[in-house]
């Protein structure tokens, strides 16, 4: 027996496959059972071709076993095994890959498909292990060898004895250090835990013996720990089942077992494409918003898988942002990925994926909308925000596709409303989509900018959240509607004679608007006559494309950059008020100074905005009551 020198390579290079490649140190099960599936599904496709060949599912099978005393894991696999040659070509090789030379030679039929295609994954055992070893025997062969190597220094092989054929893994385990704990590699749950996440729906057995208490016969209170073999991963996965034998129960299940969320899915999509790109996925749309969904911690993306095997925990390209909120996994054949298998290539297949899933996410929430309206509401008051996000973002660049989903309070029905619903009860003179701002539809209701607009009969779009009005200035219009808020300078209803008497009303009290924007200073752009006001003394209005609204928000951020709206005071010249405001002007500068002070903050506290001197504003009050 002599050692020889891996074919080709150096030390760094190996160093590179077991330091470099790979992200996380438990990836290397993933992989050993992978190579080890594929050994089993070479005998089925030879059995294929050579009639002296059967294959029954039942024989075939994967078993992991640790040994903490002697740290040692073995992953054994009744699978084709490997002939000197073989290990000598396969293992001696960096890089070689005898799954994909298998691949490249037989033509894969019936929905397999080789795991392997890189020959690298089996060097990640040297991550975990001082010396791995490897007993193989090959089908139709009556002879055994031993492959063993502890790194780059070179391997072994010599001939040993195996009663069956298949091939047994057998890692010593490294000591602990100070950064990495070994140990974990010969835990019992920990390699459970590792197979479930991995390897769960490898299609062959993967089994352990599993250690469970049970109560001595006999005994009340004495147990004893029994050691039974069990088949850890699942198989069959969900996704790969006929659809029309699965009921929303076993989704549901899938999505409680897999941790997606602690609610129960509002809608769950199951996708079977095979056309450019093969790929399945279960996609969830949740019914709950996670705790952490706006914070930094949240993680948006999907399960990714390669034929079975997990891929990415999260592959956030699968989803745009405005649909983050979808849960679930794609596996697909199809897919072009690194050497380690951790990470995608960035390619025409990854992103036609994508591309089909977006639809597919946007047309079960149209359904959703039009079929079980009660439904959509819910998910709408979770996740509405995302949407209107998602309309704003990228400077408006998904509006045309988002804008039919969005829902708004309407000020007639009393509920949420869509876009499209607003306009097909538009009467006929009706020129824009109005809306109103506000914290609170209680609050929106009673301000005295709507009252113009509600006595037309117009219905008004209630914008209670921050993005709402963002979003909208995006939008612009819906079919060919302009949005306009009932707080713009010009509303496009006041009558002809109306526009006529203000002009009257502003050229006859100009001085006294002149000297009440002139006690005002910079706060407002300009004292007006207002056009709006029915009931009403004063409200504020905006110029310009920042409104009041906005500027609260824009403030409100961290890196406030005291954008200003440009406001205007309006006067309701038939209030009762107004005429104190005319004697004021004639008989007493300084009463009217007060009375100009008392209304624009009264406007404020009407808007939400925070008085800017409270002690002055009650001073004031106190003025006018003595």
């Amino acid at each position: 027996m002599e050692t020889k020198q891996f074919k080709a390579e150096s030390k760094r290079i190996l160093d590179m496959m077991i330091h470099s490649i790979y992200t996380h140190h438990e990836i290397f099960l993933r992989e050993l059972i992978s190579n080890a599936s594929d050994a089993i599904d070479k005998i089925y496709y030879k059995a294929l071709t050579d009639e002296s060949l059967t294959f029954d599912k039942d024989n075939y099978y994967i078993k992991v076993t640790a040994d903490k005393e002697k740290r040692i894991l073995k992953i054994c696999d009744t699978g084709i095994g490997m002939s000197r040659e073989e290990l000598e070509n396969n293992l001696g090789t960096i890089a070689k890959s005898g799954s994909l030379a298998f691949k490249n030679e037989n033509e894969l039929k019936d929905g397999y498909d080789i795991i392997g295609q890189f020959g690298v994954g089996f060097y990640s055992a040297f991550m975990v292990a001082d010396t791995v070893t490897v007993i193989s025997k090959a089908l139709g062969s009556d002879e055994a060898y031993k492959w063993e190597s502890k790194g780059a220094d070179g391997y072994t092989i010599s001939h040993c004895e195996k009663d069956a054929v298949g091939t047994d893994i057998i890692l010593t385990i490294k000591e602990n250090t100070e950064d990495e704990n070994y140990d974990e590699f010969l835990e019992e749950y920990r390699l459970k835990d590792i197979i479930k996440k991995y390897s769960d729906f490898i299609r062959y057995p993967i089994k352990m013996d599993v250690t469970s208490s049970k109560l001595k016969e006999g005994s009340e209170n004495e147990y004893e720990e029994i050691v039974e073999e069990k088949v850890i991963n699942s198989m069959v996965p969900i996704w790969r089942k006929n659809k029309k034998e699965l009921t929303q129960q076993d989704y549901d299940n899938f999505y409680a077992e897999k941790r997606y969320g602690f609610d129960k899915p509002l809608k769950s999509v199951h996708i079977s494409v095979d056309g450019a790109v093969r790929y399945n996925a279960i996609l969830y749309i949740p019914e709950k918003i996670p705790f952490d969904y706006y914070s930094p911690e949240f993680e948006k993306g999907l399960e990714l898988y390669s034929s079975g095997v997990l891929i990415m925990n999260k592959c956030a390209d699968l989803l745009p942002d405005y649909f983050s909120f979808v849960k679930g996994m794609v596996d697909s054949e199809d897919l072009s990925l690194n050497i380690s298998r951790e990470m995608l290539q960035h390619d025409r297949q990854l992103k036609l994926i994508a591309k089909n899933i977006n639809k597919k996410i946007k047309s079960e929430l149209q359904s959703l909308l039009k079929n079980e309206r009660e439904k959509y509401v819910e998910f709408y008051n979770s996740f509405g925000r995302q949407l209107k996000f998602g309309v704003y973002s990228d400077f408006g660049t998904h509006k045309e596709e988002l804008q039919d989903l969005l829902m708004f309070y309407s000020s007639i029905e009393k509920k949420l409303v869509t876009l499209e619903e607003y306009v097909s009860r538009m009467p006929e003179d009706q020129k824009y989509i109005y809306y109103a701002v506000g914290e609170t539809n209680e609050r929106i209701e009673k301000l005295p900018q709507t009252e113009l607009v509600a006595d037309k009969g117009y219905e008004i779009l209630y914008f209670t959240d921050d993005i709402d009005e963002f979003a909208i200035k995006m939008i612009m219009s819906y079919q060919e509607k302009e949005f306009k808020s009932v707080s713009s300078g010009d509303l496009g209803i006041e009558a002809e004679e109306t526009g006529k008497e203000t002009a009257a009303e502003e050229a006859e009290n100009k001085d006294l608007f002149e000297a009440m924007k002139a006690a005002l200073g910079d706060k407002v752009k300009a004292v007006r006559v207002s056009k709006r006001l029915k009931s009403h003394p004063v409200c504020l209005t905006s110029d310009g494309e920042v409104s009041i609204e906005m500027e609260k928000v824009l403030n409100a951020m961290p890196n406030n950059q005291n954008v200003k709206a440009d406001k205007v005071l309006e006067i309701n010249v038939q209030h009762e008020v107004f005429q104190s405001l005319k004697a004021a002007f004639a008989n007493d500068k300084e009463k009217l100074e007060l009375y100009t002070s008392l209304l624009y903050n009264q406007a404020l506290l009407i808007e939400g905005l925070p008085i800017e001197d409270p002690v002055e504003f009650t001073n004031n009050i106190c003025k006018v009551m003595a």
